[in-house]
């Protein structure tokens, strides 16, 4: 059964081709699989939830994307491991991925959580985290 489960994601991005290129590693990594692809989005799926990027009309590009406004403030993953957290650091940082509290790096969110920090093209955080 799937209910209450997230069905999907849509986000809106500045720049679909960055936001492709991005997230598309990122979520296959992630076990994430091509979905749907159109002239102004494209998104992957695993099992029953699909996250879409969808490319923002022009005439909406005048106020950039914050996280600390109203609305969205960031996407969480799960990752298999603390060596997986790990791996998926290095590959980030081989991308020049902009990691986000690394000075506590992997304990940004308290001595039992182990995970990284870091912002797509448009600054939305995102986080991988280990189980406990």
């Amino acid at each position: 059964m799937t209910k209450g489960l997230l069905h999907h994601i849509e986000l809106y991005v500045s720049n679909l081709a960055h936001s492709v290129e991005f997230w598309g590693w990122f979520l296959e990594e992630l076990g994430y699989e091509p979905f749907q692809k159109w002239e102004t989005g494209q998104s992957w799926k695993l099992a029953d939830t699909y996250i879409v990027f969808v490319q923002t009309e022009e005439r909406f590009l005048d106020i950039p994307y914050h996280r600390c406004r109203v609305g969205l403030n960031h996407l969480a993953f799960h990752a298999n491991s603390r060596e997986h957290v790990d791996a998926m650091t290095t590959k980030l940082q081989e991308k020049g991925i902009h990691l986000l509290y690394t000075k506590k790096h992997p304990f940004a969110g308290g001595e039992q959580y182990y995970a990284v920090y870091f912002e797509d093209p448009d600054r939305i955080k995102v986080e991988l985290v280990a189980p406990n």
